[in-house]
């Protein structure tokens, strides 16, 4: 059966192939000077494994003409055009979460982004061995691709929306037991009080700050004479306060302090580099907790802090303010509260 002219063609391609069809049409048409005639300038639609197939790609094209290019996009690619547009515009530790969540989706990255179906992506979600918040990021940076590429006409079909992560909602598959340490665990950590990396521990466990807030420490931040040091970079826009400093650690701040003074940062790597979570935690702080027989993570420093606070009889609002948990003040702790270094001071010593 002849095709109607300008329709485009769907021929046979010679050798052993998996979709030896290929499904084109003519876009256009230009002057060969070798040839000395006019040629066609063709586009590829896509391949078929039978003539049928390749026909009705061809109805489907004609009906819906799309952009060949975006139709071969990969995940990958549509991942680095949607970045090149959306990172400019959030703040950086948006940036690194959405770069992290990508790095999960490693079995999608040479997939073709319009093929990609809910299988695929639930399988991310079930074999990627992540907690439940980082599955919520995974999810979210699957709703923005295909947002992008809805509007882009890289696909017609949202497949993100059916991703169902709720399964995992009460899972955690990499769980840590985040209790508090016990007395007898934080005794054998001041046993070990000579060693400066076990200090970093011991400043953690009485400070109450989140790891990232204590790596990222600056020593313009640090006051060591008012004993406070400034929390300016935080998870959420609440953590930004300051922390005082106890006595009993005191000593500790200032050892860092003064041991690299080329290094920006209080705590730092042997070579005065800036420590990275990831290098530091599986660096130091993993293997000082094995060589005491301690399981226990970076976070359980910051809930111990704020447990034995409570212990200690401290108020509440003064927890929260130590702590960076101002989202949970009410109304009136928020407006008429408000605390110098030193009451802040004297609750972190009570403990």
């Amino acid at each position: 059966m002849k095709l109607p002219n300008g329709y485009g063609s769907v021929v046979k391609l010679s050798g052993k192939r998996r979709k030896p069809y290929q499904v084109r049409k003519t876009v256009g048409w230009h002057y060969d000077e070798a040839k000395d005639k006019q040629v066609q300038d063709m586009i590829t639609i896509g391949y078929a494994a039978t003539r049928a197939d390749g026909l009705q790609m061809l109805a489907d094209y004609n009906n819906n003409p799309f952009d060949t290019k975006a139709a071969k996009m990969t995940f990958s690619d549509v991942y680095e055009e949607w970045s090149k547009r959306k990172f400019p515009a959030i703040s950086e530790s948006n940036v690194k979460g959405y770069t992290a969540s990508y790095k999960s989706c490693e079995p999608l990255y040479n997939k073709i982004f319009k093929d990609i179906k809910l299988v695929d992506l639930q399988t991310v979600i079930d074999t990627c061995g992540k907690n439940f918040p980082t599955l919520k990021k995974i999810k979210v940076l699957f709703n923005q691709l295909f947002d992008y590429a809805l509007k882009n006409d890289i696909c017609n079909k949202d497949s993100s929306s059916f991703v169902d992560i709720v399964q995992y909602k009460d899972r955690n598959p990499n769980k840590y037991d985040r209790n508090k340490f016990e007395k007898n665990e934080i005794e054998i950590i001041w046993e070990q009080k000579e060693d400066k990396y076990y200090q970093i521990v011991l400043m953690l466990l009485y400070s109450g700050v989140r790891i990232s807030e204590m790596l990222d420490l600056k020593k313009e931040n640090v006051h060591l004479n008012e004993q406070y040091f400034d929390v300016i970079c935080s998870k959420t826009e609440n953590g930004i306060r300051k922390v005082p400093i106890a006595d009993k650690v005191l000593p500790y701040y200032k050892a860092w302090y003064e041991s690299c003074p080329e290094c920006e940062y209080l705590l730092h790597t042997e070579v005065g580099k800036h420590f990275e979570y990831r290098n530091y935690y599986d660096s130091y702080f993993k293997p000082l907790m094995e060589q005491l027989g301690i399981n226990r993570t970076p976070h359980c420093c910051r809930h111990t802090c704020i447990s034995m606070l409570a212990e200690a009889g401290i108020n509440q609002t003064i927890i929260k303010k130590i702590a960076g948990h101002s989202g949970a003040m009410t109304l009136t702790e928020k407006v008429y509260t408000h605390f110098d270094i030193k009451e802040l001071v004297d609750a972190i010593n009570k403990i």
